[in-house]
């Protein structure tokens, strides 16, 4: 765990890595709950005995299951003290090289791209990547864009 004293300590770190944070458990709960959040009930997700015999073996979680984990997931690489309020500013780019299946554990690296003063807050650019446990390639990469507002 990374702890930046401020939201400013940022602009000191671009080009430095964080992580391997721990893992976090994917389960068949959670991609149902998922599921029904967003209407998403496709049978790779859902239906066990149907994924058991399909492409990947057994369900997956929706790709925008996977990227809604980088708030938990990047909580365990860093924190950024002396800041009042962090917002999701948004994405750059996302990837979802492979899946995330059912029971698996996922864990994500950062790598600080930029960190720069804008609005009253510092706003960091950073490179994630969520790995399943065991597998070659990454679940996701994503270029996430978080303001920090002192």
């Amino acid at each position: 765990m990374r702890v930046f004293a401020s939201p400013r300590e940022l602009l000191d770190a671009v080009g430095d890595e964080v992580g391997p944070g721990d893992a976090h458990p994917v389960t068949q709960e959670t991609i149902s709950l998922f599921a029904d959040a967003t209407g998403d009930h496709q049978w790779i997700h859902i239906d066990a005995e149907r994924a058991a015999a399909g492409p990947f073996g057994r369900t997956v979680a929706h790709g925008f299951l996977t990227l809604s984990l980088i708030p938990v997931l990047v909580r365990g690489l860093y924190r950024v003290e002396g800041a009042r309020m962090a917002v999701n500013y948004g994405l750059n780019r996302v990837r979802f090289p492979a899946p995330v299946r059912s029971g698996d554990e996922v864990r994500a690296v950062a790598a600080i791209l930029a960190a720069e003063e804008t609005g009253g807050a510092v706003q960091l650019t950073a490179w994630v990547t969520i790995s399943v446990e065991g597998a070659e390639k990454p679940a996701c990469v994503a270029e996430v864009v978080t303001r920090y507002y002192p």
